[in-house]
């Protein structure tokens, strides 16, 4: 019975991918995934990323549709950077917790009593709280963004985690808003302990989302794209991997020929989960659900996205 029915899921898969690159020319639109994703969201993608790669992507399409596929701040950032495509998300429910934790009567409070400080914004974020931002950033450049700052005070929302990292960074104080990922945040150092006595010959990447005292047992440390080229290019076999189960679809792309193990088996996003290939295909289909953002907001947002892929 379990062999029929995946024989039935694979069929309806492959009519499934039929039917979305039927939809891809008829609609001229382009599929982004980000690395979170189910795997065969991945496998159907035109570009996967992160955060960044994705960002850089909407700016430079010619596509007129844009199908993002990720959480709802995901695609709120690409129709900023993109006012004049239509940006669909397969599923509106995706969202973000870590998100959702910084608000914008607080982030105003913040900023009056601070009033010379330069906010930096985590694209974890919605679009109004974008708005109220100098210059946002992702976990692939936030150590620049920083750096590339002439301030003597700089608020930083909404990730404390990633906050504390980059503050170790750089040596700058940052005022910390305390939010986190409810992912990455699971993430202990009882785990890893428990899976460098289990895997004693494997490296420990990890995402700087995690808590600071997992960080500092990390062998490398970064983004989810610089540790999927650390991972590629390095000559070890093993890995423990400290960041969201979905970039094991990468991961094991890119080096079939090595293991990757996950830190705990509590790394993965539900809301990321929420999109699968069924919807993908539904929403170009109905050209629902689209994305907006009130004019207002986007073009305060947008330029907080621009002076972020503007650092070097």
């Amino acid at each position: 019975m379990e062999a029929l029915a995946l024989e039935r899921k694979q069929e309806q898969n492959r009519e499934l991918r039929i039917r979305l690159e039927q939809l891809k020319k008829e609609r001229n639109a382009i599929i982004l995934a980000h690395y979170y994703q189910r795997d065969e969201i991945q496998e159907v993608a035109d570009f996967r990323g992160d955060s960044f790669l994705l960002a850089q992507k909407t700016a430079e399409t010619d596509a007129e549709v844009i199908v993002f596929c990720g959480v709802h701040f995901m695609g709120e950032s690409a129709k900023n950077l993109a006012p004049n495509k239509t940006v669909l998300i397969p599923d509106e429910r995706a969202g973000c917790p870590m998100a959702d934790m910084v608000n914008v009567d607080g982030l105003r409070k913040l900023k009056a009593q601070h009033p010379n400080a330069k906010v930096v914004t985590y694209i974890n974020s919605s679009a109004e709280i974008k708005a109220e931002t100098d210059i946002c950033c992702t976990s692939a450049n936030a150590v620049k963004v920083i750096e590339s700052l002439d301030a003597e005070e700089i608020i930083w929302v909404p990730d404390k985690n990633l906050g504390q990292y980059v503050q170790d960074q750089t040596g700058k104080k940052l005022i910390i808003w305390e939010g986190y990922c409810n992912t990455h945040d699971m993430l202990t150092v009882k785990d890893v302990v428990e899976m460098r006595a289990k895997y004693p010959e494997a490296e420990f990447v990890v995402h700087p989302e995690c808590r600071p005292e997992v960080v500092a047992m990390g062998d490398y440390v970064g983004s989810t794209t610089s540790i999927l080229e650390y991972c590629r290019k390095s000559d070890r076999k093993q890995f423990i991997v400290g960041t969201e189960d979905g970039t094991g679809y990468q991961l094991r792309k890119d080096s079939p020929d090595k293991e990757f193990h996950f830190a705990t088996k509590f790394l993965v996003c539900p809301n990321m989960k929420v999109n699968n290939l069924k919807k993908l295909v539904k929403c170009l289909e109905t050209m629902k659900p689209q994305i907006y953002v009130p004019p207002a907001v986007a073009d305060k947002a947008r330029t907080s996205l621009e002076r972020m892929l503007q650092v070097r």
